[in-house]
């Protein structure tokens, strides 16, 4: 799991970053929003831990802009506020969970994995102004399914799957065709499917395979 850790107090960072790393995580932190939002911008992630209190503009502010970009990574803030106004308005902001400091770190642990279990009910995945429904196997436009077929579905939710990685053809037969003969041309046929709705996020790297950049949608 990638976790974007959004805390100005750089030593206090270091210390959530240290521990989460031990717990198998991977990090990265950052100490203000915009250094936050260039990360975004360039790679997905499975969280976001946000202090409230930060440089520039607040936490909540910084998620609220990222909502509205439709970014619905799962948020955690870290707060020393206990005022409900502010508790309310980091909810409504589109944070799923908070954890006051001091932080204790084996209950940050357990709010992060309650959170993860929770979210990965969730089968919709937004892709710009489209939904990947996993439960319906179909993406969908403003609620309306666009019935792309069972195997171009599989093939973007292993890109999804796979955001801004360098997939090898051997990888994406394996992912499409298992133990049945893999081809080449179906593939070919499957990636122009795909690129009527995102022609921007997929890029064909020649010899090599593909690659999915959902940034470019």
């Amino acid at each position: 799991m990638k976790i974007l850790l959004l805390e100005d107090d750089k030593l206090y960072s270091e210390t959530l970053k240290d521990f989460l790393e031990e717990e198998g995580f991977e990090v990265e932190a950052v100490y203000d929003p915009y250094s936050a939002y260039d990360l975004v911008y360039e790679n997905r992630y499975d969280l976001y831990l946000f202090d409230i209190n930060l440089p520039f503009e607040d936490g909540i502010s910084a998620l609220e802009n990222l909502r509205k970009a439709h970014d619905t990574t799962p948020a955690i803030f870290i707060t020393s506020r206990d005022d409900k106004e502010s508790l309310l308005d980091g909810f409504q902001a589109g944070a799923d969970d908070y954890i006051k400091k001091p932080v204790d770190l084996d209950e940050l642990l357990m709010r992060i994995k309650a959170l993860m279990k929770r979210s990965q009910k969730s089968k919709i995945v937004r892709l710009g102004d489209y939904e990947l429904n996993i439960d319906k196997r179909d993406l969908f436009l403003n609620g309306e399914p666009l019935h792309i077929g069972l195997k171009p579905f599989a093939l973007l939710e292993f890109f999804v799957m796979n955001n801004g990685k360098a997939l090898r053809y051997e990888e994406i037969y394996s992912a499409l065709w298992s133990n049945q003969e893999a081809s080449n041309g179906a593939l070919r046929v499957y990636i122009a499917k795909l690129k009527k709705y995102f022609p921007k996020a997929i890029e064909t790297l020649r010899g090599y395979g593909y690659k999915f950049e959902s940034a470019h949608i």
